[in-house]
């Protein structure tokens, strides 16, 4: 039997086709790092506005009634877009918390932060002794108190106050 010899493979290597294979791997890092850079540039101008919330545990916050999830508080266009406050049970996740909701509402007791506002509430000592009347209006108080003060012996003048 003729055995031949084995051949070499670098006389099947050309040189030109290393320095290629060379160009087009520098070529893949250099568009790589390119890419890096203009994902960190997306990022941060979609970012630009955000604020990161996060709730712990025992917090209290407001819940988004959505109409898809919600049907049954979102029948007209009057009804309450928000309810609560309720406390947060348990964070899952940054995005995702678990809220001491009753039963009454029939869905899952697990939101996005997107249906969360944080509430901020006032102690019950406080709230008795900043008792507001929502129906007055503090503009409405002040003339009222202006037109008392004031005396006008001409009528026009009485009467155009009155309009004002």
């Amino acid at each position: 039997m003729d055995l031949l010899p084995l051949p070499n493979p670098q006389e099947f290597v050309h040189k030109e086709g290393i320095t290629k294979a060379k160009f087009v791997k520098k070529m893949h890092e250099r568009i790589k790092t390119q890419i890096q850079l203009q994902t960190e540039k997306y990022v941060k101008h979609s970012n630009k506005g955000k604020r990161e919330i996060v709730f712990d545990k025992g917090d209290w916050v407001w819940l988004h009634l959505r109409k898809d999830r919600f049907p049954t508080k979102r029948k007209s266009k009057l009804s309450p877009r928000g309810d609560g406050p309720f406390q947060v049970l348990k964070r899952i996740n940054n995005n995702a918390y678990i809220l001491d909701l009753p039963k009454e509402y029939g869905v899952h007791h697990t939101f996005n932060i997107i249906d969360l506002i944080s509430f901020a509430g006032s102690n019950e000592e406080e709230e008795e002794e900043d008792v507001l009347d929502l129906r007055t209006n503090p503009f409405q108080e002040a003339q009222a108190q202006a037109q008392s003060s004031s005396f006008s012996s001409s009528p026009i003048r009485a009467n155009y106050k009155s309009y004002g």
